[in-house]
């Protein structure tokens, strides 16, 4: 384990300590760490999507990673001596103090303008496939959140990204439901009540986000 890594899975342990319940987990949270960090090390981003509630964690996660969360994320120097040779020194300094480098994440939910165009003329739960087609690359991974695993919007987006050749996670809960066995990995908190399945999600998630800073930014 390097360093970047060592960093990323003391979050983890934190995690764990905060919410002993969560150790159920502990190898698939590290895993999903993974396959992200894999993602965006090749190029790819983050593609959200989540149904009900799970729709505004999914724009949630995106607001931790395209900006700085609990560590400073210093826009790269390359970019910083081109708006220098491009806008001199004090514009250039504006942009350098208050810009923030992100990590590419895309929440389906926000797209409002495409989905009610979509819904208007096809059937409405093939929304989040038809964004992942729009958006998906094989170096992407899709994020679909469902706290039953049964979310109909969901399980689409994961059916087209297995066909695609998309990763996919899915965050869920009760017995992971229909969405388990079409994820290529599934984190399945342990508990079977919606409300206290989404209060365990948003521990595991704000602790993935803080991995991923760690590794590329701590």
């Amino acid at each position: 384990m390097n360093i970047q890594e060592e960093k990323a899975y003391k979050e983890l342990t934190i995690l764990e300590d905060r919410y002993p319940v969560l150790k159920a987990v502990h190898d698939e949270v590290w895993e999903a760490f993974s396959i992200m960090r894999d993602s965006f090390l090749k190029g790819g981003k983050l593609l959200l999507c989540g149904n009900g509630g799970s729709s505004s964690d999914s724009d949630h996660i995106v607001g931790e990673l395209m900006k700085a969360f609990c560590a400073k994320r210093e826009i790269k120097p390359e970019l910083a001596t081109r708006l220098k040779e491009l806008y001199g020194e004090q514009e250039a300094d504006y942009f350098i103090k208050h810009l923030e480098q992100g990590l590419p994440a895309i929440s389906f939910s926000s797209q409002t303008a495409l989905h009610t165009a979509f819904s208007n003329d096809q059937d409405e739960a093939l929304f989040y496939a038809q964004c992942l087609l729009g958006y998906g690359k094989k170096e992407d991974v899709l994020f679909g959140i469902s706290t039953s695993g049964n979310a109909k919007n969901v399980g689409f987006a994961l059916k087209l990204a297995k066909a695609m050749g998309v990763k996919s996670i899915l965050l869920t809960g009760k017995d992971g439901g229909t969405g388990k066995d079409l994820a290529d990995l599934s984190i399945i908190v342990p508990s079977r009540e919606t409300y206290q399945i989404q209060e365990l999600h948003l521990p595991i998630y704000h602790s993935l986000c803080l991995m991923l800073e760690q590794y590329f930014f701590g």
